[in-house]
Order: structure tokens, then C-alpha cells, then sequence
């Protein structure tokens, strides 16, 4: 038999339910606004106010879910490198981690390629939004950054030498680090050009720059 449909008018949770799931929507449409607006006039040059704005809500209405504005730019820029970190290693994971042959370790590196490539045609706004506003960020937050990053990129570079041992760790961790810079300046690259072939192009140059066929 099929549950009891409950609401505003039950003894069950769907009320409840339905206001977590509409806090949870608004705190996801305040970073959306905030995404958009740092990246356009830069953290400081961004309002609480104007988020609000952007959200349809007053400022007032904005603390019941971030305590800053600061806060709000935490939750971005630590964002996107626990995603990288997360998402890096699970493509490393189904790749059967430390892989058993350079052909497989190469297999690898294309899909972390692929992995990095559509998080920067997405994300432009995100990354210029690092590059620009990273000091804003309190030390704790910052910490937690760099730390999460110098794993990605370690990760990265062990791959790199499965696939090329005699490059030692040094210089594929240099050659990661540059493949980072290039995939990395979609945000600048990409105005008034095809996104199919910036998407292209930074693969296959990525994958020279790597050592990949």
C-alpha cells in the first residue's frame, strides 16, 4: 500500500522537508549570484546588499545562511578545491589507483585531463574569481586551499610518472604545474572563441605537454 501523503495539514515531515529543501535551493541561488557578480566587479567590489538583490531576498534574509560575505567566498574558493581533490581522485580510483602498465597509467591521465578541461569550460567564473580574490579569503580558509591543491597537483604528477618514469617526480610536478596554467586560463582565453575548440585544443596541447601520443 502506498504511504500516506502527508503536508501542512499531516502530522508527517513533507513540511519540514519542503523548508530544508527551499533553504537549501536559496543558500544554492546566493552563491550562484555571488559566483557571478565576484567574478564580474571582484570581491570587493560586491555588496551584501547586492546579493541579496541578485537572490530576490533582503540582506537582512542573507545571514540566515552565511554569517559574510566573506563566508559566501569561503564556501566558493574552498569549493572548488575540494571538488578538484575529490573528483581527481576518483578518476584515479576507477583507474584501479597506481596503475600496473604506462599504457594504463596513460589511460589515466587522459580522463584527469578530460576531468580538469570541463571543470574550466563550466567554471571560468570560479577560477578568475581564485586568481583575483584569493588573499580575500581568511588564513584557516587559505590553509586549507594550498593544501588541498598541493595534493591534487601530487596526485596528478604520480601519474605522470607511470606513464613516464624517467621524467622523475620533479619535473612532472613542473609539467603539471604548467598544464594547470594553460587549462586554467579559460577564463581569458576562451572570450569571442568557440568553446568547442578551446575545449579541443587545450586537450590535445595538455596531452603534449604530458608526454601523450
Amino acid at each position: 500500500m502506498a504511504p500516506a501523503e502527508t503536508g501542512t495539514h499531516g502530522s508527517g515531515t513533507a513540511a519540514p522537508t519542503t523548508r530544508a529543501a527551499a533553504k537549501a535551493a536559496r543558500r544554492e541561488q546566493l552563491l550562484t549570484v555571488a559566483k557571478t557578480l565576484f567574478a564580474r566587479h571582484g570581491f570587493h567590489g560586491v555588496r551584501l546588499e547586492d546579493l541579496a538583490k541578485g537572490a530576490g531576498i533582503s540582506a537582512p534574509a542573507v545571514y540566515r545562511h552565511f554569517e559574510s560575505k566573506e563566508a559566501v567566498l569561503e564556501e566558493l574558493l574552498v569549493g572548488i578545491s575540494q571538488y578538484l581533490h575529490a573528483g581527481g581522485r576518483e578518476v584515479i580510483d576507477v583507474g584501479t589507483g597506481r596503475a600496473a602498465t604506462a599504457a594504463d597509467a596513460a589511460e589515466v591521465l587522459v580522463r584527469l585531463i578530460d576531468f580538469h578541461v570541463d571543470f574550466a569550460m563550466a567554471e571560468p567564473e570560479l577560477i578568475r574569481i581564485q586568481d583575483r580574490d584569493f588573499a580575500a579569503l581568511p588564513e584557516t580558509s587559505r590553509r586549507t586551499i594550498r593544501r588541498l591543491q598541493r595534493a591534487y597537483v601530487s596526485d596528478w604528477a604520480s601519474v605522470v610518472e607511470d606513464v613516464h618514469p624517467d621524467w622523475g617526480s620533479e619535473s612532472a610536478t613542473i609539467r603539471v604545474h604548467a598544464v594547470f596554467g594553460m587549462m586554467n586560463s579559460t577564463p581569458y582565453l576562451a572570450r569571442g572563441l568557440s568553446s568547442g575548440n578551446v575545449s579541443r585544443e587545450l586537450r590535445t596541447a595538455a596531452r603534449a605537454a604530458l608526454g601523450l601520443g
